[in-house]
């Protein structure tokens, strides 16, 4: 791919390309762009375009709303639709102040700071998502109805899978931008869908995500669907996860969570790195799962992990150890969810992790029974906690966390701290159907 300005130029007018998103997300994860046309594609690829922080969620204050758009030549991309305009490409950018000073709030600079920890620590985390999402129809207005259309399986395939021709596309177009899809399925719920692509570096996965889901959202209206990654939008049924396999290794390609003799052919590193994750897991679960709607994934019987512990056998820990050694060895964190802010997610799991390391944590005993079916008694003598029942309870230990507070950054900590206490907020104020359908009449 073109990492130059020339080349990026070259390629543009090769392609047709006369117009460029330059896509930033704000602290929620929600994409953004300023889109400029051909004749700004120099000032652009100089990162000379400005843009108002203050209209951003959790960026900046009025009085000081000028913000610099820094791309990243490496993450040019054409998408691959063609319009009556011509083509459009993309660019990843970072959030830079008028003085070109890194942005406190942004947050793939935030994912940046915890990678270069890694980089000194001899370090370099390499991040595979599994994110699912949902395949709705909509109205004769175009609005989303939380309306699933087929009644497919796990696995399943057409006629009862009705998504599957929007799936190929969508891996299509996904492909056609540089991804290496490795599988794409329908999953366990109605509508509900998985595709995943291969592994890679921390920033560069997180960037594959935000895109990901730009795609998905976009092939889905071309198919008249409306495609979601929130994570619980029907009761009874799965919810929506982001699994994250992760790994560390060594600047020459080595990967450090392996150790032939260790037990279970874990190095101390990936048991400090796991311990690491399990000590900080209540705290970090406020940013990888950071809806109110997350925590109704989060339940026992839907196959979605309550637990604070691991097993190298079975699903029902937050983090798994799947059976592959060698240079595939590494550690499944089941609780993340599609509506994360990936850059943040990753953040502070890989803060976690290294926090383990640089403490000499270990991550004790696998447990390799189904936690679901154990008694209270049970897990209390095993030491296991559950996870926050509510967001609310989540930013109780994220508050109190100084290794997420600074893994996030004071200005970014902060702001999502508000943002979500205020969502807190405005849902426990609510009345919600289910309270009028179980006490109404009742009391």
């Amino acid at each position: 791919m073109p990492t130059t300005p020339t080349a990026i130029l070259t390629r543009c007018k090769k392609e047709n390309v006369h117009f460029m998103r330059l896509q930033f997300t704000d602290i929620d994860g929600v994409i953004k762009n300023v889109e400029v046309p051909s004749s700004q594609f120099e000032k652009a690829l100089d990162g000379q375009i400005m843009f108002d922080g203050s209209s951003i969620q959790g960026f900046t204050r009025i009085e000081e709303s000028d913000m610099l758009l820094v791309p990243d030549l490496e993450t040019f991309q054409v998408f691959p639709w063609v319009t009556d305009h011509g083509r459009v490409g993309r660019l990843v950018c970072d959030i830079a102040n008028p003085d070109g000073s890194i942005f406190a709030g942004c947050p793939r600079s935030a994912l940046k700071r915890a990678v270069e920890r890694a980089r000194r620590m001899g370090y370099r985390m390499m991040a595979g998502p599994e994110a699912e999402f949902f395949l709705f129809q909509r109205n004769h207005n175009g609005e989303a109805l939380a309306a699933t259309h087929d009644s497919g399986g796990y696995f399943d395939l057409s006629p009862r899978d009705l998504g599957e021709e929007a799936r190929r596309e969508i891996t299509l177009a996904l492909e056609a931008m540089g991804f290496e899809v490795e599988a794409a399925h329908h999953e366990v719920a109605p509508g509900q869908h998985e595709i995943d692509f291969k592994y890679g570096d921390a920033v560069d996965t997180a960037d594959a995500i935000v895109t990901f889901r730009f795609v998905v959202k976009k092939v889905a209206l071309m198919y008249g669907l409306h495609a979601t990654f929130m994570p619980k939008p029907l009761a009874g049924v799965n919810g929506s996860g982001m699994h994250t396999h992760q790994s560390l290794f060594s600047s020459k390609g080595r990967n450090v969570f392996h150790d032939p003799k260790g037990p279970w052919e874990l190095s101390a590193v990936a048991r400090a790195y796991i311990g690491g994750l399990l000590d900080h897991a209540r705290a970090f679960v406020a940013v990888t799962n950071p809806l109110v709607n997350s925590y109704k994934r989060l339940v026992p019987g839907y196959e979605a992990p309550v637990n604070v512990a691991w097993s190298e056998k079975n699903r029902s820990p937050m983090i798994r150890v799947p059976a592959r050694r060698g240079i595939g060895t590494r550690c499944e964190v089941r609780v993340p969810d599609p509506s994360c802010n990936p850059y943040l997610a990753f953040a502070v799991m890989l803060a976690s992790g290294l926090d383990g390391i640089e403490r000499g944590l270990d991550c004790g005993e696998p447990v390799n029974r189904n936690i679901f079916d154990m008694s209270e008694r049970e897990k209390r003598r095993l030491k296991i906690v559950q996870l926050p029942a509510s967001l609310d309870e989540a930013l109780n230990f994220l508050e109190r966390d100084g290794v997420m507070r600074e893994a996030l950054g004071e200005h970014i900590f902060e702001h999502f701290l508000h943002n979500k206490r205020t969502e807190w907020a405005e849902y426990i104020k609510e009345i919600h159907d289910w309270e009028l359908d179980r006490y109404l009449d009742r009391y």
